[in-house]
This record gives structure tokens, sequence and C-alpha cells, in this order.
């Protein structure tokens, strides 16, 4: 479904990533795992249409989607859950997911709006509520809630789990499982090495800008190198 080929990306004269190859198959959940400053957050800024790449290209479905919009990236079914959220803290949460769905033009954006707020009752009890007033685990909800309305084929998800705690941490896994399951391709960065394995079917280690280790989620896992020398003994 989407294939990196060979990326370099920069902020102004420093490189941050390095030749970077990596692919994703429809239906899979694929992570991106390693330490801060590793280049996992500019990589899906690139792959989202956020950052240009330099050198390589990018493609989605067959096609070569290289240095476009992120809008227009959307539009074809790549949507990001940015790290941090970024919510429209001073619009409600109802608010919130209409702009979820903003580029559609089908009839369908009321029904699945009812059928975010069932998956997500929280939200639908909170719907007059300003976003900026839910609690870290409620924005986080409200975000993927919000990139799903969108429709994509491919969900970016940066860092989910960043600032929550465990508890919400486990729901939230538990809802990228589910969306997985009911169709929705993902691509996910964590620091929770652990976690995200457990739900993914194939990972990548990512240091200093280079993907150092790829494989089976599984085989990761088990991997006492890769999970002590790239991702830490506490990466739970």
């Amino acid at each position: 479904m989407l294939k990196v080929n060979g990326i370099s990306a920069y902020y102004g004269q420093i490189q941050v990533l390095k030749n970077i190859a990596l692919e994703v198959e429809e239906g899979s959940i694929v992570t991106i795992l390693g330490a801060n400053g590793a280049g996992k957050t500019t990589t899906m800024k690139t792959i989202s249409g956020l950052l240009k790449p330099k050198h390589g290209s990018i493609s989605f479905q067959g096609e070569d989607v290289t240095g476009l919009r992120p809008d227009q990236l959307l539009r074809k079914g790549i949507a990001l859950v940015p790290e941090g959220r970024q919510i429209l803290a001073g619009m409600t949460v109802f608010e919130n997911l209409e702009m979820g769905a903003y580029h559609r033009k089908d009839n369908e954006i009321e029904h699945d709006i009812k059928r975010i707020m069932e998956r997500f009752p929280i939200l639908d009890e909170r719907q007059k509520q300003l976003g900026g007033t839910l609690s870290g685990g409620q924005q986080q909800m409200l975000a993927i809630a919000r990139a799903i309305l969108s429709k994509p084929k491919l969900l970016l998800l940066d860092e989910p789990s960043m600032g929550l705690a465990p508890l919400i941490v486990a729901d939230i896994f538990k809802i990228i499982k589910e969306i997985n399951e009911a169709g929705t391709t993902v691509l996910l960065v964590e620091q929770n090495a652990r976690q995200a394995l457990r739900i993914s079917d194939y990972g990548y280690v990512l240091e200093t800008g280079k993907i150092v280790a790829e494989g089976n989620s599984q085989e990761l896992l088990n991997d006492p190198r890769i999970m002590e020398a790239y991702l830490g003994r506490k990466s739970s």
C-alpha cells in the first residue's frame, strides 16, 4: 500500500532522515520505534506531506505521491493523528469531529459521526464541551475519531500514548487494534515499544535517522539485542 523509497529529509541544513526505506502492506499495522531524536516524527511528517523529502520517493497504492500537500494526501486516503494530538481547543467536540469530514462530499457524514459517538461514548457525552477542556486521554480519542471521519485507507498515528496514564494507554492500543480490524491500515510511531509490537505485524527501528533493524513484530519483541540496545530495558 505504502512504499517509502530512500527518502532523506532536512530541517534547514540539518539532515534528519538518511535514506529511509519502508513498506506498509494493506490491512496491516506497522510500527516505527526508536529513542527520542531518532527521526520517527520526521518520518511521519514526510509521509503526510508536512515536510518534503530532499531525496527519494513515496508511493501510495501504486501512485507517486512525493511532495503532495497534506490536504491532497488526505483526499487520497492518508490521515495523520499528529504528536500532541493538536485538536481544535476552542471548538466543541462535535465541531472537531465535523472538521474531520470537511473534505468529504458524500451523504454519510451524519451517519458516520453517529457511529463514532457509539464507538467513543465519552465523546457523545461531551459533544458540546470545548476540546481544550478534555483530559489528555479524551483528547487523544477525539484526535483519532476526527481522523477516522476522513475515511482514511491509511491512518498515521504519531505517539498516541504519550503522556497518558497506563489504563488509558491500554484503551488507546485496544482502539488502534479495533480500527485495524475494521479495515484501516495503520502506521504507528511509538516509544512504548512492547505495547506497539504486541499489536503490530511488522516493525522498524530508527536510530539517528537511519533504519537499523526491521522484522516481524514478534521477532523484534523477543530479540533482547533490539529491546535493550535500541529501545531500552524499560520499554513496556
